[in-house]
């Protein structure tokens, strides 16, 4: 049943998708483009293929930088926000900080951290981090906030302490808000490893975009920015099935 509603949900993005590329090689073909400024899809297809084992690579490389950043950044939020909603004189005081940290720009503050840490891993992990530590911080704090006060009210009632509270009715309740910030950090995660290749790094899929684009060959980042599309279906796909599992009382509830 699960499958067959997938595929009816899948099939209208995939055709458009189809014409899209289907009218893109019309256009290429029809008017003439050099293939260093638009590439065809097929062209891109058979770049792809020709160089792939180097593009595996890379992507490899980016991959494992990604799901080490998304790691600490997603343990992270949870045990800030949960820190920030156990202890609200705390919260009163980091909560703003948090906001006004997102105006920061994620480009600007790679340079930064490259001359405090170096062009080694460290620098490119912490941009990661943090790139995916917002949005898992905030969709949890927001979880706790939206806990069921009756059933709150309810458990102090019947003699139950704040640990008891948190861990049997606060930390369950927002497990859906945890699974939200953790869809929008997987995606961000890709971005964030991309980025922080740009910076600084010999090997990944944002270094071998800019060697390409030195060699004007832009078949080739459109490769590599297929893969990063994928890669970002992939991990945001992975996330919402363990959501599925872990949380099958919230699945069953919102069908």
């Amino acid at each position: 049943m699960n499958i067959h509603r997938w595929i009816k949900a899948g099939w209208p993005p995939l055709v458009v998708v189809i014409l899209l590329l289907f009218i893109w090689q019309l256009a290429v073909t029809w008017g003439g483009t050099a293939d260093w400024l638009l590439p065809s899809p097929l062209k891109i297809w058979r770049d792809g293929t020709t160089d792939m084992p180097r593009v595996w690579m890379h992507m490899w490389a980016t991959v494992r930088l990604m799901c080490i950043g998304f790691s600490v950044g997603a343990i992270g939020g949870v045990l800030v926000a949960s820190v920030l909603h156990r202890l609200p004189f705390v919260k009163a005081g980091f909560y703003p900080l948090l906001i006004l940290s997102q105006n920061i720009p994620v480009i600007a503050l790679g340079p930064l951290l490259i001359i405090l840490f170096g062009f080694g891993l460290l620098p490119k992990l912490i941009l990661i981090s943090l790139v995916c530590f917002f949005p898992v911080t905030m969709s949890t704090l927001d979880g706790f906030m939206q806990t069921d006060r009756s059933m709150y009210n309810y458990m102090q009632m019947i003699g139950a302490s704040k640990r008891q509270i948190f861990y049997k009715l606060e930390l369950p309740h927002a497990l859906p808000f945890l699974f939200t910030g953790l869809k929008i950090s997987a995606t961000y995660s890709v971005m964030g490893a991309v980025i922080a290749e740009w910076l600084g790094g010999n090997v990944g899929l944002g270094y071998y975009m800019i060697l390409q684009k030195s060699a004007f060959r832009a078949d080739r980042e459109f490769v590599a920015i297929g893969i990063i599309v994928i890669l970002s279906l992939l991990f945001f796909w992975l996330i919402a099935g363990l959501e599925k599992l872990i949380i099958r009382w919230n699945v069953k509830r919102s069908s």
